[in-house]
């Protein structure tokens, strides 16, 4: 079997008894590795050094696998990760030009990490190495690799959307991306849509397309790109969801505090892409033309801290915390508190165990690849008193998940809306809207999903 390559821009380390860090992606990667009796990991180690010219690869081997990590330096954190990677693409590709901040720069810094990874990499790999690519932070390396003479599979799976043709072409150097991306042999999507999109952008800049099913040629290379839509490790996190349920103390004294007082859960890493503040706003609205509400259901709202570095994401912070003082303020009671806002992280269980609690999963980004809260949220339900979820059709899990309550973020009358009809719901009805998301999920977990990527690439040429 050929030896399996992964690279990402960060690398999960497994723990002192070579347990893989919590989370399906992780968990379903060491699983494929260890399925092929080891191989390499690649990626940045976290660290950054205050001065350049001090990369190099440290490797260790556990379980087989081994681990190869480089750190930035300085300036190539600020340029590459911070700034082209963060405050470019990842707005861009979420469809908010208003945010990109391009600078030249910060470019050529995302370009030379690309070329330093490939630099770092190309002298370790074989001829029959199987390579596979994580994200946008990396899109040109499999371009970087080839001017190497690397002739191995190379596949790239992007996490977050791929934007419409107009968005991508606003983007300075959009084509020396897109060209980047064609350098693979698979190229995987969360969507159908994201897909489109992608087609849609070579038939636009008029260099290539579809030549068959799922195959495309552009820019004189032929390859593969689909469809892969990400999952979670369903089975594992609705066991974890039942245990939490009954043994951890948090979830028990927040189940306690909720007696007689329906809960909503949204779960969040600090980001613009997540509609946060619609959500809010659309709670309070539910508040406001229901006040028989008022006192009788509860709004859990966890978001971790992100990104403190770029300037948006803290000045989003402070807004979200605003925004839930202000409703506070105007609409609880001395005995009432309408929303507990929770501004950091809490462990895997604790949160399956909180997803099980609440009666409604509110989940609303205004853009996202997939969003696997919303799967989460899913797999960690009581099956004889199940919740509902209330999910935005601009998610990529909405493609899949046909018994959510569907909205548009954007329309914070109609989430207001949805979200009582998601609380007054018949037991009968959630329970048939539960079960057929949750037979999906069982069937296209994280493992599904890595197997089907890995059958794609290990394909003959």
């Amino acid at each position: 079997m050929n030896r399996l390559v992964i690279v990402s821009n960060r690398v999960p380390l497994p723990d002192e008894d070579g347990n893989p860090p919590a989370g399906g992606l992780a968990v379903a990667l060491h699983a494929a590795l260890r399925k092929r009796g080891g191989g390499l990991w690649m990626g940045w180690s976290g660290k950054v050094q205050t001065e350049a010219g001090t990369e190099q690869l440290e490797e260790m081997e556990i379980e087989g696998i081994t681990y190869a990590l480089t750190d930035l330096s300085e300036t190539d954190y600020n340029e590459y990760y911070a700034g082209f990677a963060n405050r470019v693409l990842w707005p861009i590709f979420h469809s908010r030009l208003d945010l990109a901040e391009y600078a030249r720069k910060e470019m050529s810094g995302y370009f030379r990490v690309n070329r330093l990874f490939a630099d770092l990499l190309a002298p370790r790999l074989q001829e029959d190495d199987v390579v596979w690519i994580h994200d946008y932070h990396l899109i040109p390396l499999a371009e970087e690799l080839r001017q190497r003479g690397v002739t191995c599979r190379i596949g790239f799976f992007l996490h977050i959307p791929w934007p419409p043709s107009d968005i991508l072409i606003a983007m300075p150097v959009y084509e020396r991306v897109l060209k980047a991306l064609c350098a693979y042999d698979v190229l995987g999507f969360q969507t159908d849509l994201d897909l489109a999109n992608f087609s849609e952008c070579l038939r636009r800049e008029n260099v290539g397309g579809p030549v068959g099913e799922r195959t495309f040629r552009a820019y004189d290379r032929t390859f593969e790109a689909g469809a892969f839509p990400i999952s979670i490790e369903t089975a594992d996190f609705a066991r974890l969801a039942e245990a939490a349920d009954s043994g951890d103390e948090l979830v028990e004294s927040t189940k306690n505090s909720l007696t007689g007082k329906q809960l909503i859960i949204g779960a969040d890493r600090l980001d613009y892409s997540k509609g946060i503040t619609h959500r809010i706003e659309a709670y309070e609205r539910l508040l406001i033309e229901h006040p028989e509400r008022r006192g009788n259901i509860s709004f859990l709202q966890v978001t971790p801290k992100s990104r403190s570095d770029v300037p948006e994401y803290a000045a989003m912070q402070k807004q979200l915390a605003e925004l839930i003082g202000r409703v506070n303020g105007a609409l609880g009671s001395a005995d009432w508190v309408p929303t507990r806002y929770i501004n950091q992280s809490l462990g895997r269980s604790v949160l399956a165990g909180l997803y099980r609690l609440a009666d409604v999963g509110l989940v609303t980004p205004l853009k996202d690849g997939m969003n696997l809260v919303a799967k989460e949220y899913v797999a960690a339900q009581d099956p004889e008193d199940p919740g509902v979820l209330v999910l935005s059709r601009f998610a990529g899990a909405a493609r899949e998940l046909k018994g959510a309550l569907l909205i548009n973020p954007y329309d914070s009358e109609m989430t207001a809306r949805t979200i009582e009809r998601a609380l007054s719901m018949p037991l009968d009805e959630r329970r048939e809207r539960w079960r057929g998301m949750m037979d999906h999920l069982l069937t296209h977990d994280v493992n599904h999903w890595c197997e089907d990527f890995l059958a794609a690439l290990n394909a003959p040429r």
